[in-house]
């Protein structure tokens, strides 16, 4: 087998007969397979064996009962059950055009480059795909920045946040990859040095369905970018820094409306432990939780300690208020600074540590599993 198509798929039933007829039309003379990566939850893998059983190259599917690790967990699960080494991730949506796989064969074959990317903003590429100008815009605005933010690894390509590419699987060592969500092709080129060339293809519209591009996807890029670039403590002091504006701005208004600044404190402090707590949940220790207790007890053990910090920070404040003369939300601004790396520690040690082996998978731990799957599903920016 010279080549593997890997097509991670959620729900794409209407478009496999279609996928599977341009991409067979496509690799003519070339020796390749189709592998779906398939996390639906309708009719989806019924479809593809069908269609499968009449495909003039071989057709497989993978029907994962649990999505780990969002799409990317599924173009990883793609990779390893390849028969070639080159390997080309391509949607199910026909929004990247089979037609444009043996350019990137070609490209690859010279035999100078590990990933060949096809790029929807490099010259002849074009990007009329998207649904309308704003989320132009907001591809274009969020290339801009990642770009930005690896100005080495990411200088031969224009667009790494594509889902369109071909790989050579021995380049990137598999074991070393954590995918995080849907820009699986931005934490391959983050994590590696790897030499990129790119050919352009038209980003066309959705062959049918719908698109699942949505706000939480935005903000899972986010939070993946914002991991790649700076780890699991920069993430985790990232989250601090926010509750920590939002904590100050709290305290502001509310001794600015005549709440005294211990009470207001208190209740700055309440707010910013559960909402961080939920952002930490989901954005940084989220590769720690299947092996931690349940939901539940994580919650526990870090409203509890938060709030015994914060019965020791906040008589501190007091203190700095009535000894130093200066004001409540600088004091607050200190000592939420001196907090930050003792709950970090906690939190990296206590509150998800492995659970004791034969430990029950509680309803609720359960729920938010399935919850979290579901937040994890593809889309593209």
């Amino acid at each position: 087998m010279n080549l593997s198509i890997i097509v991670p798929t959620y729900n794409e039933a209407p478009n496999v007969a279609e996928l599977v007829r341009r991409t067979t039309a496509a690799v003519v003379g070339i020796d390749a397979e189709i592998i779906f990566v398939d996390d639906s939850i309708d009719d989806t893998p019924d479809v593809i064996r069908e269609v499968a059983a009449a495909a003039a190259i071989p057709v497989r599917v993978i029907h994962r009962d649990q999505a780990t690790g969002g799409l990317g967990g599924a173009v990883l699960e793609g990779f390893r059950a390849a028969s070639a080494e080159a390997c080309v991730v391509i949607d199910g949506d026909l929004q990247h055009p089979p037609e444009s796989i043996p350019d990137l064969f070609a490209r690859f074959g010279q035999g100078d480059v590990d990933v060949v990317v096809a790029s929807r903003y490099a010259a002849g590429g074009a990007a009329q795909g998207l649904a309308d100008k704003t989320r132009v815009f907001v591809s274009k605005a969020a290339t801009a920045v990642t770009k930005a933010m690896f100005p080495i690894r990411l200088k031969d390509t224009t667009d790494p946040m594509t889902g369109f590419f071909l790989i050579d699987r021995n380049a990137i060592g598999l074991e070393g990859l954590q995918p995080r969500g849907f820009k699986i092709l931005l934490e391959i080129l983050a994590r590696k040095t790897l030499r990129v060339a790119e050919v352009p293809f038209a980003f066309a519209d959705r062959f049918a369905g719908e698109s699942k591009a949505s706000l939480r996807q935005g903000i899972h890029f986010l939070a993946q970018l914002t991991a790649l670039r700076f780890g699991k403590m920069s993430l985790f002091a990232v989250i601090g820094g926010l509750g920590a504006v939002a904590n100050v701005a709290i305290v502001w208004a509310l001794t600015s409306a005549g709440v005294g600044y211990i009470t207001a404190a208190v209740i700055a402090a309440e707010v910013t432990i559960i909402v961080n707590f939920l952002l930490i949940e989901r954005f940084v220790f989220h590769d720690m939780r299947h092996e931690a207790s349940g939901v539940g007890s994580r919650f526990a053990k870090s409203f509890l300690f938060n709030n015994a910090e914060a019965v020791i920070r906040i008589p501190i404040v007091a203190l700095m208020v009535s000894t130093s003369h200066i004001s409540a939300v600088f004091a607050t601004a200190i000592t939420l600074v001196v907090a930050f790396f003792v709950r970090f520690v906690f939190h990296s040690l206590v509150v998800y540590a492995p659970k004791k082996p034969g430990a029950a998978t509680s309803p609720a731990r359960a729920m938010i599993v399935k919850i979290d799957e579901q937040a994890m599903q593809p889309g593209e920016l």
